[in-house]
């Protein structure tokens, strides 16, 4: 690997460990909502190794996402469930190259990635009417 290679590698670690959680949660829903896009696309052109790969990527954001919850909160435990049903529901769509079953995940991606983006407003919000001193005032609009 050349060195520009490896300080480039270096650079995109670090940026992605520095992310506020909440937007590394909502890249991560991102990219899984890409590669489903790019799975089915290639389900449909008949390219079964291309969507094997974009599967797995998303199988593997799956498991990312299984292993970053913090399982204090109750809202955790139904969040894992979720994720293992939709991963689970990969693994089939993978031995299938089933579009219906790719949607479906999907749908549920992008919900979630919907929910998310409303609590990070919510809460950025919230963040920047209490440092404006506005208590809990929607500054943001």
């Amino acid at each position: 690997m050349s060195m520009n290679a490896q300080v480039y590698d270096q650079y995109k670690r670090t940026a992605v460990e520095t992310l506020a959680p909440g937007k590394l949660l909502l890249m991560l829903y991102d990219g899984a909502i890409k590669k489903l896009e790019k799975a089915k696309k290639a389900v449909d052109a008949k390219d079964m190794s291309c969507a094997h790969e974009e599967i797995i990527k998303v199988q593997d954001i799956m498991v990312e996402l299984m292993s970053t919850l913090d399982m204090r909160y109750d809202i955790a435990g139904h969040l894992y469930s979720l994720y293992d049903y939709l991963h689970r529901r990969l693994v089939e769509a993978n031995v299938k190259k089933d579009i219906n079953i790719l949607n479906e995940v999907q749908g549920f991606m992008e919900e979630l990635q919907g929910a998310w983006q409303q609590a990070a407003k919510k809460c950025n919000s919230t963040v920047a009417g209490r440092a404006a001193g506005t208590g809990n005032l929607n500054v943001t609009g």
